[in-house]
Formats: structure tokens, sequence, C-alpha cells
């Protein structure tokens, strides 16, 4: 077996990682390239990855029951969103407060 190139979709086990891993073949009636997607679990000896971590598996001999692979590198780490913190929030707004107190109306308001 060849090394294969996937998305973590999910990190919930310990150890564990399942590796979604797309690939594209002719169809011969249709005459189109047909997308398909096979899901392998892969062991992560460091529990490093994340969902939406794109990873290389590399082919091992069996773990488990279903683990035959391992994850061999972290390709492109995922963007993981962090909320602000409320020291930050609280910055902002009295920034926005302030500069929509410096703002005069020009126009006379409609009555």
């Amino acid at each position: 077996m060849k090394p294969m190139v996937g998305v973590v979709v999910s990190n919930k086990m310990q150890k564990s990682v399942v590796v979604a891993v797309d690939r594209l073949f002719h169809h011969k009636i249709y005459n189109r390239y047909v997308k398909r997607t096979s899901k392998f679990m892969a062991h992560d000896e460091k529990n490093e990855c994340n969902i939406g971590d794109r990873v290389k598996l590399d082919p091992s001999r069996p773990l488990s029951r279903h683990k035959h692979w391992i994850v061999g590198e972290i390709l492109k780490r995922a963007r993981v969103y962090v909320p602000p913190s409320a020291e930050t929030l609280a910055k902002t707004n009295a920034e926005t407060e302030a500069s929509v107190s410096k703002r005069t109306p020009s126009s006379p308001s409609k009555k």
C-alpha cells in the first residue's frame, strides 16, 4: 500500500483519528470524473491532530480491528477559532464608544 493524504474528520478517541481520503476516478459510461471519499482510522501516538488538519497516512501492521494506518506527518494545520478574551472585548467596546462620541451630527434630525 502507498501513503495517502487526507483530512482529519474526528479526533475524539485516544491516540486515534479518523481521516477522510478523497480520490478521483474516470467513469467509463458517464465519461466524467467521479469523486469518492473513504474514511480510515489511523494511529496518532502524540494526540497532535485536530479536526481539519491535512495529514499523510503511512501503512502499518494491523494495530486493532480497524486501524491499519499511522499518521506520518501533519502537512497543514487547520485554522482554529479562538474566541476573544474579556479584556480584548472591553478594550474594543471602549474604543468604539470613544469614536462614536467624537462624531457630531452634521445634518439636523428629521421630525
